[in-house]
C-alpha cells in the first residue's frame, strides 16, 4: 500500500512540473520536448540537410591570385616528377643458422627471404635509376615499381658504398623511360622550396614540400657533404630524389635524423647527398662501364683540409682569381707522400681553374683511387706543379 502511495504521489509531481514547464514555454519560441511529444514536425532549417549554405566560398580564386598560381604550379610540378619516380623493392635470402642437435648432428634453419623497401628517380630513358647504395646492398633480386604501376627487375650498374649512390638498369626494351635531370647543388640555397617524392611505408609516388634547411659544408674530405631538409622524409624514402621548383634534382634523400633510437618516423631533420656528388658518382659508374672497368667505384682520397673562404689572387700574376688555402694534411695521405703542406694556396685542378674550395673537393672527388692528378699551387711566393696519386678514402 505504502508503494502504491509513493508511485502515485511521484506521478502526481511529475505531472504538475510538466505542466509548469508546458505554461513556461508556451510563449517562447523553438522546437522542443513538448512539440516533439505532441507530434509537431521541427522547422526545416533544423533538420540534418536543410541548413541554408552560402552561394559563394568566403573567398574566391580572384580573392587569392598568388596563393591559386603557386597551388596550380606545385600541382603542375607533382604531375611532371611523379611518372620519372619509382619504387625499389628488393628481396635478400639469408641463410638459416646451423646448431648441433645431440641425435640428429648439424642442423641447419631454412633460409628466410627478407623483404626491403627504397625509391628512385629514372635518370635516362633507356631506364638508369638511381638510388642509395643501403637500398640495393647484399640483396638478391631487385625490382622497379614505376608511377604507372608496371613492374620490371633490375640489375645493379655500379656503386659508392662511401657516398651511398647506386645505379640500377631496369630490364626492359623500352628507351622512352620519362627521366629527371640534375641541376647544380652548389647552387642550391639555404630557404628554397623543394619537393621530396618517393616509396615511404610502401605508399607508392608521394611528395612532401619543405625547404633546404641548412647546407653542411665541412672542407675535410674525410667528412661528407649533405642538404638537410624539413620536407617529410620516412623510411622507404631512401634513394627517392629531391628536386627545385624545376623539376631537377637537387639532392637524393638518404637519411632521417632521429634523435630517440626509437623512434623511426620523421621529426622535421631530412639529409640528402648533394646532386652534383651523386651525379659524378654516376658518371664515373657510366665511364667505367663504357671501357670495360670494373663495375664498382670508389673515390680518390687527397688527405687535405682547406680554408673555408678562397683566396683571392692578384689579378697582375694571370691566374685564376680565386685560390684555396691548405689548413691541414694528414701525414699518412697521398697528398702528404707528394709533399704538399699547410699555407699552400691551389689555384689550379689538372690546368683548370675551380670556383671554390669547396669545389676544388668535389673535383677530387670525381677522380678515382689510383688516378694521378697535377696540382698548380702558390708557395712562398713562387708556383710550382705537384703531382699526387690518389688513394683509398679512409672509412
Amino acid at each position: 500500500m505504502d508503494t502504491l502511495r509513493r508511485l502515485f504521489f511521484s506521478l502526481l509531481i511529475f505531472s504538475l512540473a510538466s505542466g509548469l514547464f508546458a505554461f513556461w514555454r508556451q510563449d517562447r519560441g523553438g522546437y522542443g520536448l513538448i512539440p516533439f511529444l505532441q507530434g509537431q514536425v521541427p522547422p526545416a532549417a533544423m533538420l540534418l540537410g536543410q541548413v541554408d549554405v552560402p552561394d559563394e566560398p568566403a573567398v574566391t580564386a580572384d580573392d587569392v591570385p598568388i596563393l591559386t598560381r603557386l597551388n596550380q604550379e606545385s600541382a603542375k610540378l607533382a604531375a611532371a616528377v611523379l611518372p620519372s619516380v619509382v619504387s625499389v623493392t628488393t628481396r635478400t635470402v639469408r641463410q638459416g643458422a646451423v646448431s648441433w642437435h645431440p641425435f640428429f648432428g648439424l642442423v641447419g634453419e631454412r633460409p628466410r627471404v627478407v623483404p626491403g623497401l627504397g625509391s628512385g628517380a629514372i635518370i635516362s630513358t633507356d631506364g638508369h635509376v638511381i638510388t642509395n647504395y643501403h637500398v640495393i646492398e647484399g640483396v638478391s633480386e631487385i625490382m622497379i615499381m614505376t608511377n604507372d604501376e608496371k613492374k620490371y627487375p633490375a640489375r645493379i650498374l655500379g656503386a659508392s658504398q662511401e657516398r651511398d649512390i647506386a645505379l640500377l638498369q631496369i630490364e626492359s626494351d623500352r628507351t622512352d623511360f620519362p627521366a629527371l635531370t640534375f641541376t647544380n647543388s652548389d647552387e642550391a640555397r639555404v630557404g628554397e622550396i623543394v619537393f621530396a617524392v618517393g616509396n615511404p611505408f610502401g605508399l607508392n609516388g608521394t611528395v612532401t614540400q619543405g625547404i633546404i634547411s641548412a647546407r653542411d659544408r665541412r672542407l675535410a674530405e674525410s667528412e661528407l657533404d649533405y642538404l638537410q631538409t624539413d620536407t617529410v622524409i620516412n623510411p622507404g624514402n631512401s634513394g627517392g630524389p629531391l628536386v627545385n621548383i624545376h623539376g631537377k634534382i637537387v639532392g637524393i634523400n638518404v637519411a632521417i635524423y632521429r634523435g630517440d633510437e626509437n623512434v623511426r618516423a620523421w621529426q622535421g631533420v631530412g639529409l640528402a647527398v648533394p646532386s652534383n656528388d651523386a651525379k659524378l658518382v654516376i658518371d664515373a659508374i657510366e665511364g667505367q662501364i663504357k671501357t670495360g672497368g670494373p663495375r664498382s667505384m670508389q673515390m680518390g682520397y687527397l688527405g687535405i683540409e682547406l680554408s673555408r673562404d678562397p683566396v683571392m689572387i692578384d689579378r697582375s700574376l694571370l691566374l685564376p682569381k680565386n685560390g684555396a688555402l691548405v689548413t691541414d694534411v694528414d701525414p699518412r695521405s697521398p697528398a702528404a707522400s707528394a709533399g704538399l703542406v699547410p699555407g699552400d694556396v691551389i689555384v689550379k685542378l689538372n690546368d683548370e681553374a675551380f670556383d671554390s674550395p669547396a669545389d676544388l673537393l668535389g673535383k677530387v672527388r670525381g677522380f678515382v683511387e689510383g688516378e694521378a692528378i697535377t696540382l698548380h699551387l702558390i708557395r712562398d711566393g713562387r708556383m710550382i706543379e705537384i703531382e699526387a696519386v690518389l688513394g683509398p678514402r679512409p672509412q
